[in-house]
């Protein structure tokens, strides 16, 4: 598969409704089956689009979460070495500076 999986989806769909479209004008009695199978390969592109944006969500889920997690690490290890304050780097995770207001940590 390339690099881009959605092209060639995209693509594969687009031949199979070329030959829908052939058979249909061959095979005129199987006419509603040939609709009902090329409204079904019609659903394709806005499925991809929306796996698309989901997948652009899950990105940012993940590294949210690993950020977090790196900043408990971090909190760990400065409780163990003594720091004053371990807990800051959580805080500063959860409340980085030039957040958007919506989007900070209410306390």
């Amino acid at each position: 598969m390339n690099s881009n999986p959605f092209a060639e989806v995209t693509s594969r769909n687009d031949v199979a409704r070329d030959l829908i479209t052939e058979f249909a004008a061959v095979t005129p009695n199987l006419a509603g089956v040939w609709r009902y199978v090329d409204r079904a390969l019609a659903d394709v592109p806005a499925t991809l689009a929306e796996l698309k944006r989901v997948q652009g969500e899950l990105e940012v889920v993940r590294l949210d979460r690993a950020n977090l997690l790196a900043a408990i690490r971090a909190a760990l290890v400065a409780h163990d070495e003594g720091e004053e304050d371990p807990l800051g780097y959580l805080r500063a995770e959860l409340d980085p500076p030039g957040a958007p207001a919506s989007t900070r940590r209410v306390a």
